[in-house]
Formats: C-alpha cells, sequence, structure tokens
C-alpha cells in the first residue's frame, strides 16, 4: 500500500458506480482520508447499497446516461472537485451478449461526464477526472509485459469501449486543458466482488464455487495468466492521484508486473480453504486473451506503492466470501 493517507482537505470527490464492487472501496478510502464530502452516482445494475454500509457518502441513484441524476451528482450542493469514473457495463463476454449496451454505458457514458466536468470548468471549477479504462484494451498484442506504448488491438466489445473511455479522456484534456488521468486496470480482485453469475470474474466465481463445494469451471486449460491487482491497492493509489492532483498525457497500467496463471490460483485456494476442489474444464471463451502482464514503470514513475500481494488478497477475499455465503449469498 501506500502508506498513511493524508487528508484531501476540503475537496468534494464524485465516485461514478460508488455502490459497485471497486467505487466502494474507493468511497471507502476517500472518506477515511477526509474528503470534505464523498458524492456517489450508481443506478444499482450491478452494485448494490449493502456494499456502502458504514461509509458517509451521498448517494444518487441514477445512471450517468441521465442528465438530471448526473447534474445533481455534479453539481448539487455547490458541486465537486473531482470526478472517479468507475461506472461501467463490465464483463467481456457480458459485451459479446449485448455489444450496443456495453457502448452505451462504458463509451457515451464516459462522454457525459467528460462533458459534466467540462462544464463545471466553464462556470470555474477546474474538476480533475480519473477514469478506468482495461488491459483488455491491448487485446491480440502479444507483448509481454505490457507497456503503455503498445500498439492496442480490442478483441472483445468491451475493450473496444474501454479504449473509447481512455481516447476520449485523453483527448478532452488535449482539447479543453482538463486535469484527467486514465488508469488501465488488470484483473482486480478483493472483497465485495459479486459471485454467483454468468459474468462473475475468475477469482470471485473460484472462491464461491470452492466454498460451496462445487467444482470450479475453468475456460480452457487454465495455463492462462494474469496480472491480479488487490482492489485496496487499486483505491490507495486513486485516492493518492487525487491528493497530489496527478494527471498524465498517456494511459497508465495500474498493476504491478506479477503473472499467475488460473491454475496456480487454484492450488493457491487449495492450501487457504484446506478442502477438496474439484476442476470442470470447458471451452474456452470469445475475447479471451491468453496472457496478461503488465509493464508498471510508468506507473512507478508517478507513485511510490507497496500493493497487496496475491496471496494477502486471496486470504482477505475468502474471508468476505464465507462472510457473504452465511448471509444467504
Amino acid at each position: 500500500m501506500l502508506g498513511p493517507l493524508g487528508s484531501l482537505g476540503a475537496m468534494r470527490v464524485l465516485v461514478t458506480g460508488a455502490a459497485g464492487f471497486i467505487g466502494s472501496h474507493v468511497s471507502e478510502r476517500l472518506a477515511g482520508a477526509g474528503a470534505a464530502e464523498v458524492v456517489g452516482i450508481d443506478d444499482l445494475s450491478t452494485g448494490t447499497v449493502a456494499n456502502l454500509n458504514g461509509i458517509e457518502i451521498r448517494l444518487v441513484q441514477g445512471s450517468i446516461l441521465d442528465a438530471d441524476a448526473l447534474g445533481d451528482a455534479v453539481d448539487g450542493d455547490g458541486g465537486v472537485d473531482a470526478i472517479v469514473h468507475l461506472a461501467a457495463r463490465p464483463s467481456v463476454p457480458r459485451s459479446i451478449d449485448d455489444p450496443v449496451a456495453s457502448h452505451e454505458a462504458n463509451t457515451v457514458g464516459t462522454l457525459r461526464v467528460l462533458e459534466a466536468a467540462r462544464a463545471a470548468r466553464a462556470s470555474g471549477r477546474d474538476v480533475q477526472v480519473i477514469v478506468a479504462s482495461s488491459s483488455s484494451v491491448y487485446g491480440s498484442n502479444p507483448t509481454l509485459p505490457k507497456h503503455e506504448g503498445l500498439a492496442t488491438l480490442p478483441v472483445s466489445p468491451y475493450a473496444a469501449s474501454k479504449l473509447a473511455t481512455e481516447q476520449y479522456t485523453l483527448a478532452w484534456q488535449k482539447s479543453y486543458g482538463m486535469r484527467t488521468l486514465a488508469f488501465r486496470f488488470f484483473n482486480v480482485f478483493g472483497p465485495r466482488q459479486a459471485p454467483g453469475h454468468a459474468y462473475a470474474a475468475v477469482v470471485p466465481a473460484f472462491v464461491y464455487a470452492a466454498l460451496r463445494g462445487e467444482p470450479l469451471t475453468v475456460h480452457g486449460d487454465g495455463t492462462q495468466t494474469r496480472d491480479f491487482t488487490y482492489v485496496g491497492t487499486v483505491a490507495d493509489v486513486i485516492v493518492d492521484a487525487l491528493q497530489r492532483g496527478v494527471s498524465h498525457d498517456t494511459p497508465v497500467n495500474l498493476a504491478f508486473g506479477t503473472r499467475t496463471s488460473l491454475l496456480e490460483v487454484i492450488e493457491r485456494l487449495r492450501t487457504m480453504i484446506e478442502l477438496p476442489i474439484a476442476v470442470e474444464h470447458v471451452a474456452n471463451r470469445a475475447g479471451d486473451v491468453p496472457h496478461s502482464q503488465a509493464d508498471n514503470s510508468l506507473l512507478r514513475s508517478l507513485f511510490t506503492i507497496d500493493p497487496v500481494d496475491l496471496d494477502t488478497g486471496l486470504v482477505a477475499t475468502v474471508e468476505w466470501m464465507c462472510q457473504y455465503i452465511a448471509a444467504g449469498g
């Protein structure tokens, strides 16, 4: 982690997708770092109000595609000083099933957020905007590790929508002088990441199945690799970027250069859970890439970071999932 976080002073911060997995962790960190106010907007299509339990936040329930709801979130009560834009329609398979919905939420939604920030700037508020892109933008480019200068070759509608997200953000920086920062997330995992549905990410899907005594579904042979990043580390980096007003004219990988296969993750879970874990291999999914690993040189030049390691993050995820299942999840 980054160590003790300083105060955000009088800053008022909007988190889009605040009731979601990453959004709730960012909101929690912001409140803990002394933000004057944390404002959230979420249509609760994938997030839940329960994720915000115990977090001091003003939540606007609505979509970023709704001009009234977004206007209330950005300009209400005097307006916000910064926006962390995390609202999105996640999942590569979901985007393949419904590409138009992914485009509307991810691409058009980002444009609406940027325009709201630009309007605030025109009225005298220099609103910083941090957005979430994805490692999926590298797509079929085989080079490892992935550095920000590589050609982007998306292979799914989700990846294309995230590439549009970051490119719109950088274009608004250049065109309108806005302070922006586009992070490329790599396989973020941790507590509050929803399991038990067709589009669940691999770590919560594995942990949920293992704790319920069900076989773990592995698409392909399991040798595909990912650069897993703990959600608490992601939240700390974002809050530090807000505190220091970090802006950059290219996307920034937010991951730490690790490369772990799905089979390795399963073996770690076998040790932690101490239960028999069966594995069921099925066909590869369209849009998946075989390997992912970040070059974090640019990230390290901008931030001083001691990330939470994979085992520590998995333990925290297992502990949360046990509570989730016990509560009827």
